[in-house]
């Protein structure tokens, strides 16, 4: 190893791709005949093995059957940390997230994840290029929901305020049926008296926000931190300087947008429920 140079993490993921492969190899199965015997393709296991693609738990038990484990892989993968579930790069503010005494949420783009309904979710991570493994798929669903308990969480959810662009309710990402139980689910939401939800209008001249999504929020120690995620990246801010002037931003971006009311009068209208 080079002086000086950190040794590169192994995530859980890959601790458990490395599992499956060892008990493959002790009986002798190769990655093909193990794909045919468990019917899926053989990238799946490739990618399972490689830690890229998250082991399910009914794959866990299925391979712990099919190469006598004694149910070691389904073991494994239940105690997996919630936080093991996302990529690397978001782990820190998943965490954060759960603990917020307050969340404020700017999307241009898609519904806010912490609002999305399971079919919208499914078409939102359907639509990601390169596609997603089934599989992956699925997990990445599942644990989108999960993180939704945020708004179970005693004795009180965190306050939360939301703001999205006007498109994000024309595109029908899933379909017009998935995009109308998605519009219809925000209604609801809207209704939540620890939720303020704000439409920002597309005939809107100003914008504070032209160069992006963000989230806001405040941990139990009222650290102000903000998260900035873009292609394939993301970056948690800590800095006072820098969030302050998302802060900023975000104060600005919710005197553009729509009241409250006017906010919920729009999702009536385009429910046709005025």
């Amino acid at each position: 190893m080079h002086p000086g140079k950190k040794p590169k993490k192994v995530s859980s993921w890959q601790a458990i791709g490395a599992l499956v492969a060892h008990f493959r190899k002790r009986v002798r199965l190769t990655q093909e005949q193990l794909a045919e015997r468990a019917s899926v393709h053989l990238d799946t296991i490739a990618s399972i093995e490689q830690g890229r693609l998250a082991l399910q738990r009914d794959r866990a038990s299925q391979l712990d059957e099919l190469l006598d484990t004694g149910g070691v892989l389904a073991v494994a993968v239940a105690k997996m940390p919630m936080r093991e579930r996302f990529p690397v790069f978001a782990q820190d503010f998943i965490d954060y997230e759960a603990v917020a005494l307050t969340l404020l949420w700017y999307e241009n783009q898609v519904v806010p994840g912490l609002l999305q309904t399971e079919a919208y979710a499914r078409a939102v991570f359907s639509s990601l290029y390169p596609p997603l493994h089934e599989e992956q798929l699925t997990e990445n669903v599942t644990s989108r929901l999960d993180r939704q308990k945020v708004f179970e969480r005693a004795p009180w959810p965190p306050m939360m305020s939301f703001l999205l662009e006007e498109a994000i309710l024309h595109r029908p990402i899933g379909g017009p049926a998935v995009l109308r139980e998605q519009i219809k689910y925000l209604r609801r939401c809207a209704e939540l008296p620890f939720l303020g939800l704000q439409i920002m209008p597309t005939n809107r001249e100003t914008h504070a926000a032209l160069d992006g999504p963000m989230i806001l929020l405040e941990t139990p120690d009222h650290d102000q931190l903000a998260y900035i995620e873009g292609q394939r990246v993301s970056f948690l801010v800590d800095d006072p300087d820098e969030v302050s002037v998302l802060q900023q931003k975000y104060g600005m971006l919710r005197s553009q947008a729509l009241s409250v009311q006017d906010s919920m009068s729009l999702l009536d209208d385009l429910l046709g429920e005025s």
